[in-house]
């Protein structure tokens, strides 16, 4: 299957798709093929201009407007075009991108505000026996495309001008059998938005490939039940371990009576401040104290095993070193509220928070879970702001139960079992998302070469 330069969306695969089993049929149909400038006028480029966001009342069409096969005008900038007459869009006109990753890429105009289209853009106009639906479904097939590809290739920069252009070659068949596809590709690509409309029925010569298109899109839609289904057990693994920590946290403990108290009772809890230097001191790395931040916090590692930075001793005066078995946890960012637990001694900026258990009280597995359960309360409070944080009061404050510590390893043992059991399903679903992803380009592949 021929590999496009830019990503597309399932939608624009299916129409691709089901183009390209039509027009092959057509080709194998042995209808005469016609060199598009036998079917169109002569192609036009667009209008040089600099786009603006000032309102000209004239619309200024790029290559990057062209997405889906539509156009979001709301975001359309505007232009000033003294030549208006000259590069005014129309009903049916036809935009092709002549440079750049998306090289050969289509729109049919089918509606427009006042706009005339940039410079990187050609326009092509069908002559009145040729209908420019049809001409833009066939722009979609590998038909067009293998020979797009043909003509930009050796380009260091992908390109196609107007004269290769001109010089694809298009099945030339009457208006009635441009119509009866025209209309059926376009079902097609209504299917994908949602529409229930029934496949149309083809001229008698295509209606194998009308089977053909049925089939991709039961495949099609198979595939993406099963995406659904993924989805849907990854986001049910996650519940998994919530629907633990609420078991164990706020029934079975309490049921043990086993008191609740503040964290800072069964932990020392403060925010970090790893280190200042003199301000003419030009080293800050490279030496030998383990310093870790917030991108070393993972949740797919629950350990922090490995540090990549290191802070340089001289001349800098450290304020605290966190002990090994600390639990970490990220007070503000992208990764707020985000937990690990230290496996070697460090030192950490105040984005993060340190939570290091009290010997013979509690042990540092069982505060990463009990900070699992209860952080959802300070981040609740946390996210009720402009600048989301959590405040270090609030996490003095938040109260944990206390068992004895055989239980507490009786507990941590338990949830450490099913966090592997997640995190195995966890990656299983990583590994069918990757097949499944290449599972519909190998539908679409078999359906080009006729074996479906």
């Amino acid at each position: 299957m021929i590999e496009l330069t830019f990503k597309q969306t399932q939608s624009e695969m299916m129409v691709r798709a089901a183009a390209t089993v039509i027009f092959n049929g057509l080709l194998r149909a042995e209808f005469p093929n016609g060199r598009l400038s036998s079917i169109t006028e002569h192609p036009q480029y667009g209008f040089g201009a600099s786009a603006s966001q000032e309102n000209s009342g004239i619309k200024l069409v790029r290559i990057t407007d062209l997405q889906d096969g539509k156009i979001n005008w709301d975001t359309v900038p505007y232009c000033q075009c003294e030549q208006l007459e000259k590069y005014l869009l129309q009903p049916n006109d036809i935009l092709f991108a002549r440079t750049g990753a998306t090289t050969g890429k289509t729109h049919l105009v089918k509606e427009a505000p006042a706009a005339v289209f940039a410079s990187y853009l050609i326009r092509v106009r069908p002559q009145k026996e040729v209908r420019s639906d049809y001409l833009y479904y066939f722009f979609q097939s590998d038909v067009y495309w293998r020979q797009i590809i043909e003509e930009k290739e050796g380009s260091a920069q992908p390109n196609v001008n107007g004269q290769k252009l001109m010089n694809i070659e298009v099945p030339i068949v009457d208006n009635e059998i441009q119509s009866a596809i025209s209309q059926f590709l376009e079902i097609v690509r209504q299917r994908q938005d949602g529409s229930i409309k029934q496949l149309p029925e083809l001229p008698p010569l295509l209606e194998g490939q009308r089977r053909i298109v049925a089939r991709i899109e039961e495949l099609a839609a198979k595939v993406q039940e099963a995406r659904g289904l993924r989805r849907q057990s990854a986001e049910e693994a996650e519940a998994l371990i919530n629907s633990a920590l609420i078991l164990i946290f706020e029934k079975q403990i309490i049921k043990q009576g086993w008191n609740l108290q503040p964290l800072r009772e069964g932990a020392e809890i403060s925010r970090g401040k790893f280190a200042y230097r003199p301000r003419n001191e030009p080293k800050f790395y490279g030496g030998n104290i383990p310093f870790i931040q917030i991108g070393d916090i993972s949740k797919s590692n629950r350990y922090i095993q490995d540090y990549s930075q290191t802070l340089n001793q001289d001349g800098l005066k450290i304020s605290r070193m966190f002990p090994k078995g600390t639990v970490v946890l990220a007070i503000t960012g992208a990764t707020i509220g985000v937990t690990g637990i230290l496996g070697f001694d460090s030192c950490f900026p105040d984005s993060i928070v340190g939570i290091t258990p009290h010997p013979n009280i509690t042990i540092s597995e069982f505060i990463y879970w009990s900070v699992e359960y209860v952080k959802k309360i300070a981040l609740s409070e946390a996210t009720q702001t402009t600048q989301p944080n959590i405040n270090l009061k609030n996490i003095e404050k938040l109260n944990i139960p206390v068992p004895p510590l055989p239980e507490q390893r009786h507990i941590v043992a338990y949830l450490d079992n099913l966090q592997a059991k997640v995190d195995a399903l966890k990656r299983l679903q990583a590994e069918t998302a990757v097949e499944l992803d290449a599972l519909l380009p190998s539908i679409l592949d078999k359906a080009f070469k006729g074996e479906l």
